[in-house]
């Protein structure tokens, strides 16, 4: 059964005038369950997540600053938050959600977190609406909880995902691939293990054509027990954040181009969705939707 992660605080704990298009946390799984793509058992409520688990991953003293609200004015300015409880209660939820999801994924195949993707978060920092990184959580978990040894990141967001490539650059078990926009956010770029930087308003023909040559070979060398997949949907031409000239179609195809993959090679992925900040927030869900109704289609 397709297992995904979701809980009312995703959207209702953030700031006022930080709730749209945020509000798609909500959307999402109510079309779903409208269209018939899922049922309420497909659901599930995370927990906050252990704080053993968050240690493994973050500084200590990052961690404990960030719970007791004590960082920078300049450190919350980068996260793009303001401070609150409320908003580090919510992030610990949307950490287990894809440890959760990651551990769904290696008994049915795939699971799915409806929020998550916070690839902006370093060991000691957030940064871009980022606090804390529940891919790299969710990977470390595997690397010392579950016998796993070689993990591939595969990160689709609009943006480069910099705190993943910086968390990972000294570990060897964890492949990053990051394919962006080459001429936006974050400035700053840190080495992931393979960077595709992307020309602005590159297209549907274009952007498939270097991922679909890209990524089985990207298997095959580095030959994964696991894969978590960054699945952002400000890669569409109409997101205020982009750069790029994806449509919801072409977006749609870059899912099926990873998932296929990982089905065929019986490769358990952890769905993280990522951004999306698209005017339109049909255009949102509609896009987050289809990587769900593949999933389905794919696995179940």
């Amino acid at each position: 059964m397709l297992k995904i992660a979701w809980s009312r605080m995703f959207a209702h704990a953030l700031p006022e005038g930080h709730r749209f298009p945020m509000a798609k946390y909500d959307l999402l799984p109510e079309q779903l369950l409208y269209e018939g793509t899922i049922t309420e058992a497909n659901l599930f409520a995370p927990e906050p997540l252990p704080e053993k688990f968050i240690v493994d991953t973050h500084d200590s003293d990052y961690w404990h600053r960030l719970r007791q609200l004590q960082l920078t004015p300049s450190e919350i300015r980068k996260t793009g938050f303001p401070l609150s409880d409320e908003l580090v209660d919510r992030e610990v939820v949307i950490m287990n959600g894809t440890v959760q999801a990651a551990l769904f994924a290696l008994e049915f195949g795939i699971g799915m977190n409806i929020a998550g993707g916070t690839h902006h978060a370093f060991t000691d920092r957030g940064e871009g609406f980022c606090l804390l990184n529940d891919i790299a959580i969710a990977a470390r978990y595997l690397l010392n909880y579950k016998s796993i040894t070689k993990v591939l990141v595969i990160d689709l967001d609009v943006h480069q995902g910099n705190g993943t490539a910086q968390i990972f650059a000294s570990e060897p078990r964890v492949f990053t691939f990051s394919m962006h926009c080459g001429h936006n956010y974050p400035f700053h770029k840190e080495q992931s293990d393979l960077d595709i930087p992307l020309a602005e308003g590159t297209d549907d023909k274009t952007y498939l054509h270097q991922l679909q040559t890209i990524l089985p070979r990207l298997l095959d060398k580095v030959e994964p027990e696991f894969v978590f997949f960054q699945s952002g949907v400000d890669v569409l031409a109409t997101d205020k954040l982009g750069k790029l000239g994806m449509t919801i179609a072409g977006c749609k195809e870059r899912d099926r181009t990873v998932l296929e993959l990982c089905r065929r090679n019986n490769l358990p992925v952890a769905v993280s969705m990522g951004g999306g900040y698209s005017r339109q927030i049909a255009h949102i869900v509609e896009a987050h939707a289809n990587t769900f109704r593949l999933a389905q289609q794919l696995w179940f």
